[in-house]
């Protein structure tokens, strides 16, 4: 039933686009297996199954009369594709491979594919017997070509190419493609929609033309959320737009527009240009019209203007999208947080909360598949959600864990929050399983550890810390598979964690406490971001429980109280404030920096705040945190990816785990560098 189970989420798409009168249907990158099949593209299975998909598309009765662009894996004289492949009523007219890959970042396309560099070059597929059989023809064009139909010219760009500095439009809009199609795969990242608005108003402003632009929306079963942005645009305006989060599995963005605009528009502003290349593109002929005799009386889509979500709204809605995709392709009956009465596990909780009023809308709209996802997840047939808070409370469970260096404002904050999103709260103490704990090391060594504040060493004090955190995570994982059995109910639950992408960084946390959980949805969100994500909650959601939260310093209680007052703050244990850590991040993944070149730019960026020798004693704090820690990045939590300076695991951040934690040249080139610049001052 595999590539049944795809198909039936093609065919309601593309009925849907035939009742708005659309005579063209364009689906995002690699849609029929999914994008993010990485190295399933090496097995055989995932190019058979794709086939087996194009067949029933090929055959289904709903895809005839309108032309179909759907993308898949192709091989093609023994060298994998990326490719697009377009059909009409049985036929398959042309096959387009991907000329301009995606390799950097997140993004590996060259580990499974290979470009298409031969600049117009077209060639002869020999189709599989299976397709064969339905369509008639042995072979199809293969290669950089466009569809040339009875009434204008359609071109393919897949995703990068739209980014790349030698975009395939540019070209062909010179030689006369009036419509250009981009099928991507583009995952969300904090603040990244407009480049691509940007971008594709600019393609259609420089030359003219009709842009297409289909994307993947949802969970691909990793880190990533793919966030819609579906779109029309022309001669530089957008005139149609498609949602960025959502939860339904299919959305049709479509409009109606006028050719004669852009042949207009390209007679003005392009017409001295317009010229063929000495290779013009290969045009593949079809006897089929996008437009109609009838189509005068229809009205035009006008320009609109992108509504763009602000950095708030898009941490409340993609990593809930993101949660409900994975609680539901788990089959798992909900989620478990240990919830601290911080800002990062209260950020975690209200992610949950927001993810809870999107399935009550959607359920509201009358979304029949999230109906039946919930009533799958609750185990209740009949089962309705009515309110967030009520759902909140079948699938949500919350638990403080205290021990004897918590205090009463945090376990009152976090059963405060618990109360107003409607979670299953519980406290539990771990005392009396840390002193287990404790009494197994004593009886085989005769020693019992003592914090610092109690006489203890800087060692004694680290791994008493330790212990309560992990002791923590595992009571996370027994309560996640055992709370909904206690309570006579069905199934488990999946953990989440709650370390935000500055602690990850710098290792500010124990390997293997409770950050470690099944999946971790502000893995990829900084701190400075999380707070004004719950001043936004504290308004949207009416959680004036969070005001408190945001007051109180950042603390891992983990260290014995002083008169019942919190003595350890996160801030301080780190040596720098999370805003700081936000800066050097960037400048480490974004910037590629290393220990002098940071230094370098953080001595103009922070002039007016730090001087020089300041400067270099964060740089070096900061390098020594993250080779000493780098270790436990082989094993954080899978985050939501939200961040480019992200370092979830070496799958992204692509550097060594064991260092020279001295790092001797690059703190000497530092140190040289600040003698030479206080000896400049002194002469001064």
């Amino acid at each position: 039933t595999y590539h049944q189970q795809l198909c039936l989420c093609f065919l309601p798409g593309i009925e849907i686009s035939k009742s708005h009168g659309a005579k063209y249907r364009l689906g995002p990158e690699l849609e029929i297996c999914g994008y993010g099949c990485a190295d399933h593209f090496y097995e055989s299975d995932t190019l058979l199954h794709s086939f087996q998909v194009l067949k029933k598309l090929l055959e289904s009765p709903v895809t005839q009369d309108i032309i179909c662009d759907v993308g898949m894996p192709i091989m093609h004289h023994n060298v994998r594709y990326n490719c697009r492949v377009l059909f009409l009523n049985r036929k398959i007219l042309l096959i387009r491979p991907k000329m301009m890959m995606a390799n950097n970042g997140i993004y590996r396309e060259l580990r499974w594919f290979s470009p298409w560099n031969q600049l117009r070059r077209v060639e002869d597929y020999f189709l599989p017997r299976m397709i064969q059989e339905v369509t008639g023809q042995d072979t199809v064009p293969f290669g950089d070509c466009v569809l040339s139909t009875k009434d204008t010219c359609i071109g393919s760009e897949i995703c990068a190419e739209l980014w790349n500095p030698r975009s395939p439009h540019i070209d062909m809009g010179l030689d006369g493609v009036e419509i250009f199609t981009n099928s991507s795969a583009s995952h969300h990242e904090l603040r990244k929609a407009g480049q691509r608005v940007d971008l594709i108003k600019s393609a259609t402003t420089k030359s003219g033309g009709i842009y297409l632009y289909a994307n993947q929306r949802g969970c691909d079963g990793d880190r990533l959320y793919f966030d819609g942005c579906a779109m029309v645009a022309i001669n530089g305006d957008v005139v149609a737009q498609g949602a960025q989060f959502s939860l339904d599995d299919v959305e049709v963005v479509a409009a109606t527009l006028d050719l004669e605009d852009v042949r207009s528009y390209r007679g003005e502003i392009c017409q001295p240009h317009m010229e063929y290349e000495p290779k013009p593109c290969h045009r593949v002929k079809v006897d089929f019209c996008l437009s109609s005799d009838d189509d005068i009386y229809l009205p035009t889509h006008q320009p609109i203007t992108w509504q763009f979500h602000t950095p708030e709204e898009e941490i409340s809605l993609g990593p809930a999208c993101w949660l409900w995709d994975y609680l539901r392709r788990s089959r798992q009956a909900g989620f478990l947080l240990p919830l601290s009465g911080g800002v990062d596990s209260s950020s975690t909780a209200c992610i949950v909360h927001s993810m809870c009023v999107l399935v009550c809308q959607a359920v509201q709209d009358g979304n029949s598949q999230v109906l039946e996802d919930v009533r799958r997840a609750v185990g209740d047939e009949s089962y309705r959600p009515q309110h967030p808070r009520e759902l909140c409370g079948r699938i949500f469970t919350t638990c403080y864990m205290a021990s004897e260096n918590s205090s009463e404002g945090t376990s009152n904050r976090a059963k405060d929050l618990a109360n107003q999103i409607g979670s299953t709260h519980m406290n539990i103490n771990i005392d009396m399983a840390v002193k287990g704990m404790l009494g197994i090391f004593s009886m085989v060594t005769g020693k019992w550890p003592q914090f610092r504040a109690n006489g203890g060493s800087v060692r004694e004090n680290l791994a008493l810390q330790n212990v309560q955190a992990r002791i923590r995570m595992v009571l996370a994982y027994l309560f996640a598979q055992l709370s909904l059995w206690a309570r006579g109910k069905p199934g488990g639950l999946l953990v989440l964690g709650s370390a935000n992408v500055d602690e990850s960084l710098t290792g500010y946390f124990t390997k293997y406490d409770c950050s470690s959980a099944d999946i971790n949805p502000i893995g990829g969100i900084s701190k400075t971001d999380l707070k004004s994500f719950l001043l936004y909650c504290v308004e949207q959601f009416q959680l004036t429980a969070l005001t408190g939260i945001l007051a109180a310093p950042p603390t891992a209680e983990l260290e014995p109280l002083t008169d019942g007052q919190v003595s350890q703050t996160d801030e301080a244990d780190m040596g720098m404030t999370y805003s700081e850590l936000s800066v050097i991040g960037r400048l480490r993944k974004i910037s590629k920096c290393g220990p002098y070149s940071m230094f370098c730019k953080l001595i103009h960026l922070w002039k007016e705040a730090l001087p020089p020798t300041e400067v270099a004693l964060k740089v070096k704090h900061f390098f020594r945190m993250y080779s000493v820690n780098r270790h436990k990045m082989t094993t954080v939590t899978p985050s939501y990816h939200a961040e480019s300076y992200s370092p979830d695991d070496n799958r992204f951040d692509l550097r060594p785990f064991l260092y020279n934690t001295r790092w001797t040249w690059q703190f000497r080139c530092i140190d040289n560098q600040v003698s030479q610049m206080s000896g400049n001052a002194q002469h001064q």
